[in-house]
């Protein structure tokens, strides 16, 4: 079964794409903030610094999750965004489905 289409009015484009502007620079943020996390877990071994970047990152997973489900909810975008999201623990998925939508909603007749 294809993605659902995101949503066909223009001015649900503009909110799309707006909505669509956040996950990404969520997901960019938590990205980084786990390849640090990486680093001080597994290469400078800094418990300190674990205890203290880990539940940031947490933060940005649970929030991709959240805006990707609320996209889903809200008819923008199918449930498989917020599942590829889940499922690779955040920022690569929200990447992932944010590219696929934005070719999407370029490709959509009203994206004028």
């Amino acid at each position: 079964m294809p993605p659902a289409s995101p949503t066909t009015s223009t001015p649900d484009l503009a909110s799309t794409r707006r909505l669509l502007n956040i996950v990404l620079a969520i997901g960019i943020a938590d990205l980084l903030l786990f390849l640090v996390l990486m680093y001080v877990a597994f290469i400078d071994r800094s418990d300190s610094m674990v205890s203290l970047i880990g539940p940031i990152h947490g933060i940005g997973f649970v929030a991709l999750v959240g805006l990707t489900a609320k996209g889903a909810v809200d008819g923008r975008w199918g449930w498989w965004f917020p599942g590829i999201t889940l499922i690779t623990t955040g920022p690569p998925g929200s990447i992932i489905g944010d590219l696929i939508l934005r070719k999407q909603l370029r490709d959509h007749p009203d994206a004028a």
